[in-house]
């Protein structure tokens, strides 16, 4: 249900990213994920790109700053990118 809205409204996930594709970070839904994810260096304007997805589609990698970060869904979902 979240994200239909979020589709409606225009803003996209790290977790809608398809494997190969790559975004610009916009902002950080979650205060607590975002604390911990700025400490990972997902920190707006920076680019991201999904590296891989498990087998079952979750964990995920993203490539941040040249470094390949492993993600659970839920996490990547408060990664929201710019249009």
């Amino acid at each position: 249900m979240r994200k239909k809205a979020e589709e409606q409204l225009g803003q996209k996930s790290v977790r809608d990213l398809k494997i190969g594709e790559q975004g610009i970070i916009c902002c950080l839904k979650d205060p607590e994920m975002g604390l911990k994810l700025l400490e990972m260096g997902c920190i707006p304007g920076t680019q991201v790109k999904l590296n891989s997805r498990a087998p079952l589609g979750d964990p995920i990698t993203i490539i941040v700053n040249d470094y390949t970060l492993s993600l659970r869904l839920d996490e990547a979902e408060t990664i929201l990118l710019k249009q």
